[in-house]
């Protein structure tokens, strides 16, 4: 059985992340059994345990941390296999008792390493496992890997919902698409009188998938053996298929495969765009914009000319920037204050014929310019292109 769409990263169709803004919401739980049930679906899955300072999925799926991964000839990191799933943590690395003790950017470079340097093979799915919280791992996620979209777990109770609330709206930011929230831990079904009982309350992920206007993809039951099987080493949906909550992940993953299966092929592939040369130049899919679509999301860029990047938008719209006027409008801490907004740069200091080297897609939600003066600190998200787009077309209106 085989996904639909061109590949996120060589061999890989898909790429899901699964987060919540916090931790204790059993995001690892919900990866490890949702990576299973696609696997009963007859897909090949690959399971990133992204939570580089808090590793837990070796223990979920019995795997011993005192032997590192090898390597293949290729000098890439082969994976960890258990039930025919492909694993990778640091958990691996660094054993049960050793913490991982690293600043931001050796996590970062730790998660690069895992999805670039790991010989996944052809998979239909890697599942990437989050932290909690909105900081260096999300970000460097949505930055350096071409995700086709996010789940959101969340526990009924409302602080939870406030937190995942803010992981919801971290992923629209960084436009990677909200494939839906999943409710874990609801209804408490008494195995003795058959009671049921909302020990966290009930119906949190569902209200708030209606507030937001987001896919509501399911609601996982309280359930022992959820715990006991992860504690063991043998997940739930391989360790009791028939079981209520087994049945449900089944079901979340079918309505998760089935929203991907419908999802739009007009988004852009990552790419690396030499301007002198046009080596790399992304795609260009004008008959793909329609009126409804997205008015910040790109789905094409080409050199209009040697001094002018044309943009097209999702929803049609075609912007034409003058490559000088991209450089003199970055947003980088060295071009603009980063508590007052104000400019930094000297207009004066930026030469005339100034035109970029490379032009980079930074995830599903900007591009980062090496320029000829040898400036590349800057990220140009789309929503800040149209916005600066549409400012230059008042200003020629009013000047007309």
């Amino acid at each position: 059985m085989q996904t639909t769409g061109p590949e996120k990263l060589p061999g890989i169709r898909h790429i899901i992340a699964v987060g919540s803004g916090k931790g204790g919401v059993g995001k690892s739980t919900v990866s490890v059994n949702l990576a299973f049930a696609l696997q009963r679906m007859g897909y090949r899955i690959g399971l990133l345990d992204a939570d580089v300072l808090g590793p837990s999925i070796p223990g979920m799926l019995g795997l011993t941390t005192d032997q590192p991964p090898g390597f293949d000839a290729g000098e890439m990191i082969t994976p960890a296999e258990r039930y025919g799933l492909k694993t990778i943590s640091m958990g691996m690395l660094s054993g049960d008792d050793k913490p991982a003790i690293l600043r931001g950017p050796m996590v970062s470079k730790f998660l690069k390493m895992f999805v670039g340097s790991v010989h996944w093979g052809q998979l239909d799915y890697l599942i990437l496992d989050l932290p909690p919280g909105t900081g260096d791992t999300q970000l460097t996620l949505a930055q350096s890997v071409p995700l086709s979209g996010a789940i959101i777990v969340t526990t009924p109770q409302d602080v939870s919902l406030k937190i995942a609330r803010r992981g919801l709206r971290m992923f629209q930011t960084v436009h990677t698409p909200i494939l839906g929230i999943v409710e874990n831990m609801s209804t408490f079904t008494c195995p003795h009188c058959g009671k049921g009982t909302d020990i966290f309350h009930g119906g949190g992920g569902e209200r708030m998938s209606r507030e937001l206007g987001i896919p509501f993809l399911g609601t996982i039951p309280l359930d022992p053996d959820i715990v006991t099987c992860g504690d063991q080493g043998q997940p739930l949906v391989l360790e009791k298929p028939n079981s209520f909550a087994a049945q449900v992940y089944g079901a979340i993953a079918a309505e998760l495969d089935g929203r991907l299966q419908a999802q739009s092929t007009s988004a852009l592939k990552q790419f690396t765009w030499t301007w002198e040369t046009n080596a790399g130049a992304p795609a260009w899919a004008e008959s793909a914009g329609r009126p409804s679509g997205s008015q910040t999301t790109a789905i094409g860029f080409r050199q209009r000319d040697a001094r002018t990047l044309s943009v097209l938008w999702e929803d049609g719209q075609r912007q034409d920037f003058d490559v000088r006027d991209l450089r003199l409008n970055c947003r980088c801490a060295l071009c603009r204050d980063e508590m007052s907004g104000l400019p930094l740069l000297d207009p004066k200091s930026v030469r005339a014929d100034i035109t970029p080297r490379t032009i980079v897609s930074v995830g599903n939600y900007a591009i980062s310019i090496a320029w000829n003066d040898g400036h590349s600190t800057g990220i140009d998200t789309f929503k800040h292109l149209r916005a600066l787009g549409a400012s230059r077309a008042a200003g020629v209106a009013e000047d007309v």
